[in-house]
C-alpha cells in the first residue's frame, strides 16, 4: 500500500512539474462546439493540443487554419495551428503520447429518452488499450451522476490493467454558450470533480492555465450533478414561461409585455423567454439523465418531466395557432405554403442542434403543407440524428416575392440580421413565436 501511494505521488508530482513547464501534451476527442474551443483556449496558453475526431472534414479543416463554425473566427484557428500548438488527428494510437486526455463527445438520448451512452463508451474503449501510468483523463460530456466513476474508469480499468493512482480521472463539464459575446470559454468558470482527491486536484491545476476561474467540488459525481442542476434549472423555467404564455394568450394578455414589466423588479425575478419548444444539445437532453438515474434509487422527477411535456408540446402549440390563422383567413392548412424563419435553436449561430424548428417542420409535412425555410447561419440543414427522415432542405433567399408566395411564415429563430419590418411588409401572415412583433398588427399571430 506504501509504494503504491508513493507511486501516485511520484506520478502527480511529475505531471504538476508537467503544467508548470508546459510540457503537458493534451489530447481532446471530439472537435464541436466544445472541444475545438477548448483547444484553443489552451494552445493559447502555450499548452501543444492535439484534436482527435473521426471527421475527416473536421481534421482536413483544422489542420488548414479554417474553422466550421460561425462563432468561432478562422483567424484563431489559423493561429493556433500556425504556431504549432494545435494539430488535430484521426490517429487514436497517438493518445499514448498524451498526458492528459478530454472526452468531448456527444451524450444524445434514445428514443425511448434513456441516455444514449455509445459515444462515452466507445471513446474510453479507444483509450483503455492506450492508457498508461501518469495520464489524466476528464470526462466533459454532460450526464449523469456516476458515469465517470463508475462506466468511464471500469472501461479504462478493464482494458488497460492500470488502478485510479496510476492513472488519474476526472469530469469537468462543459459550460459553452455559442453566439454568447460576453462569456467564452476561458471566462465561464469550469467546475471540477475528482473520481479521488488526487485526480480533482490534477484536473483544477490543469484547467487554472487556460480558464480564469475554477470551482473545485468534492467528486466527479458532484460535478455531473452540477451541469445537470443548471439545465434542469432551465428547462423548468422555460417550461413555466411556455405555460404562462399560453394561459395569458388566453386571457388576452401579452406575455411579452409583461416579462419586460417584471424584469424591472431588481431581485426575486429571473427572467425566460417563452419560444417554439426548447433546443441545442443541453436542454433538451440533459434532464433527462436525472430522470433515468432518479429510478435506479426508486425516486421519480416529477418537476422535470412535466416540463419536458409542456416544452415537447410547445410545436404543437405553434401548429395549432398557425392552422386557426389560416382558418380565419379562410384557408385550410394542408395545401398551404408556409416559410419557417430561422433553422438554428436560438438566434445568431449556426447551430440547429434538437431545433425546435425541425419538429415544427415534422408536424407541418405532417399535415400537407408545402414547408420551406429561411435561416441566414444554416445554408443547407444538416441531417440530424432525430429528424433524419426529413427531406433534404436548402434556406430559401428572404425576398419580398418569395415572402409573398407564401401563405404564412413561422418565426422560430429570431436572428439579429434579419430585416423584421421588410418580413412585416410583404408576408401574408406571420406566427410569431418568439416575441419579435411588440405592436399589435392583424397581420401578426403571437404563438
Amino acid at each position: 500500500m506504501g509504494n503504491a501511494s508513493q507511486d501516485t505521488a511520484a506520478l502527480a508530482s511529475s505531471f504538476r512539474t508537467g503544467i508548470s513547464e508546459r510540457r503537458v501534451q493534451i489530447g481532446i476527442i471530439g472537435m464541436g462546439y466544445v472541444g475545438l474551443p477548448l483547444g484553443l483556449a489552451f494552445a493559447a496558453k502555450g499548452f501543444s493540443v492535439t484534436g482527435f475526431d473521426t471527421d475527416p472534414g473536421k481534421i482536413e479543416k483544422i489542420n488548414g487554419g479554417q474553422s466550421y463554425f460561425h462563432h468561432i473566427s478562422s483567424d484563431l484557428v489559423k493561429a493556433a495551428v500556425s504556431s504549432g500548438k494545435l494539430r488535430a488527428s484521426s490517429d487514436f494510437d497517438e493518445l499514448a503520447n498524451m498526458n492528459a486526455i478530454m472526452i468531448c463527445v456527444p451524450t444524445p438520448l434514445t428514443p425511448q429518452r434513456e441516455p444514449d451512452m455509445q459515444y462515452v463508451a466507445g471513446t474510453s474503449e479507444q483509450i483503455a488499450p492506450r492508457l498508461r501510468k501518469g495520464q489524466l483523463v476528464i470526462l466533459e460530456s454532460t450526464t449523469y451522476p456516476g458515469t465517470t466513476d463508475e462506466l468511464v474508469r471500469s472501461t479504462l480499468e478493464k482494458g488497460s490493467g492500470l488502478k485510479l493512482g496510476e492513472y488519474f480521472l476526472a469530469f469537468s463539464p462543459e459550460r459553452e454558450d455559442p453566439g454568447n459575446a460576453n462569456y467564452g470559454t476561458s471566462t465561464i468558470p469550469k467546475v471540477v470533480g475528482g473520481v479521488d482527491e488526487t485526480s480533482g486536484e490534477l484536473a483544477q491545476l490543469l484547467y487554472d492555465q487556460a480558464i480564469a476561474k475554477t470551482v473545485r467540488v468534492s467528486s466527479a459525481r458532484a460535478a455531473e450533478a452540477t451541469k445537470l442542476t443548471e439545465n434542469i434549472f432551465r428547462a423548468v423555467n422555460i417550461a413555466l414561461v411556455n405555460e404562462l404564455k399560453m394561459i395569458y394568450d388566453r386571457m388576452g394578455v401579452d406575455v411579452w409585455e409583461v416579462l419586460d414589466a417584471a424584469s424591472t423588479k431588481p431581485f426575486g425575478f429571473m427572467r425566460f423567454n417563452p419560444g417554439p419548444g426548447w433546443g441545442g444539445h443541453c436542454i433538451p437532453l440533459d434532464p433527462f439523465y436525472l430522470t433515468w438515474k432518479a429510478r435506479e434509487h426508486g425516486m421519480s422527477t416529477k418537476f422535470i418531466e412535466l416540463a419536458g411535456e409542456i416544452n415537447v408540446n410547445m410545436p404543437r402549440y405553434v401548429l395549432e395557432k398557425l392552422a386557426f390563422a389560416l382558418n380565419d383567413q379562410r384557408k385550410a392548412l394542408r395545401g398551404s405554403r408556409v416559410l419557417v424563419l430561422g433553422l438554428a435553436y436560438k438566434k445568431d449561430i449556426d447551430d440547429a442542434r434538437e431545433s425546435p424548428a425541425f419538429e415544427v417542420i415534422d408536424h407541418l409535412l405532417h399535415h400537407g403543407v408545402e414547408v420551406a425555410y429561411h435561416d441566414p447561419h444554416v445554408p443547407r440543414a444538416p441531417k440530424a440524428r432525430t429528424w433524419a427522415h426529413l427531406p433534404p432542405m436548402m434556406s430559401e433567399p428572404l425576398t419580398a416575392a418569395n415572402l409573398a408566395s407564401k401563405d404564412a411564415v413561422v418565426l422560430v429563430t429570431d436572428h439579429t440580421v434579419v430585416d423584421y419590418a421588410f418580413v412585416h411588409e410583404h408576408a401574408a401572415l406571420i406566427v410569431d413565436t418568439r416575441g419579435v412583433y411588440r405592436k399589435p398588427s392583424p397581420k401578426v399571430i403571437k404563438a
